[in-house]
């Protein structure tokens, strides 16, 4: 189904124990973060791929931290958006619930999602090259670029950065839960990057409801069943079934549920 008749979700949202949620740029998008790419990618004069490869820190990790900066700079005055507090809201009425996500802006953890795998990483989690120990780093801007771990070594984002691979423990827990889901909500993702684009296929051919919120049709569209088109923030409160889920609502109560939860607090 593609925006036709009445959506299913609610109710099976409702009769479901497991759940799985994927997200993509398009969430974040919407609180104001760049994409880093084509035109936003560029950055005195170098482009995102040339900057987030091991190549360049290793060649000059100064410069690829100045970068990172400066990306958490940004960042830093982003808010998690009705997106991210419906999401959230979902997993505390889930017994089973999992959510994947493609972002590194950490908005997801702000806005409350605790049962979370953050498949490329997060910037606010900073990587020793020596033991590769990692720890919360949210100084903005960096005290010292680059950074440097109590051992003396350097520290890098704890990212993925291209050639690289992903976490294998956050990949086997996302295919775990779409495997096992009931239910399987994709959001804001343009559905054609490895791997994470097979997850909503997955959890289909395992018999789970697969249900899509885009700006735009994906490749998804057509296997979901149902998709629908628009800005994530305006449409997800309203399929998961927040009455006073829109923009610039001080809160959301969900249907046929006991609890509410605050607005995100900008200092956390």
């Amino acid at each position: 189904m593609s925006q036709r008749g009445a959506s299913e979700l609610q109710g099976r949202l409702r009769r479901a124990r497991r759940v799985a949620v994927l997200t993509g740029a398009g969430v974040s998008a919407e609180s104001g973060v760049p994409t880093f790419r084509g035109t936003e990618g560029l950055w005195r004069q170098h482009r995102a791929e040339d900057l987030a490869t091991p190549e360049a820190f290793r060649r000059d990790p100064k410069l690829v931290w100045e970068w990172y900066d400066w990306r958490r700079q940004l960042i830093a005055k982003c808010l998690p958006n009705p997106a991210h507090q419906a999401i959230a809201a979902l997993e505390r009425d889930a017994p089973e619930f999992l959510l994947i996500t493609q972002n590194v802006d950490g908005l997801h953890r702000k806005a409350g999602s605790v049962r979370l795998v953050e498949l490329h990483g997060n910037l606010w989690r900073v990587r020793c090259v020596r033991d590769e120990r990692t720890m919360e780093n949210f100084d903005v801007p960096l005290r010292q670029i680059p950074p440097r771990c109590e051992c003396g070594a350097p520290l890098r984002p704890d990212v993925v950065w291209f050639g690289e691979a992903l976490p294998a423990e956050a990949l086997r827990r996302a295919f775990d839960a779409a495997e096992s889901c009931e239910v399987f909500l994709v959001v804001g993702t343009s559905a054609v990057v490895q791997p994470a684009a097979s997850l909503p296929m997955i959890a289909r051919e395992h018999g789970a409801y697969v249900a899509e919120v885009n700006l735009e049709p994906t490749p998804l569209t057509s296997i979901a069943h149902e998709s629908h088109h628009g800005k994530a923030g305006e449409i997800l409160p309203r399929l998961l079934g927040f009455p006073s889920g829109r923009p610039g609502s001080d809160n959301f109560e969900f249907r046929n549920s006991n609890f509410a939860i605050s607005p995100p607090d900008p200092h956390r």
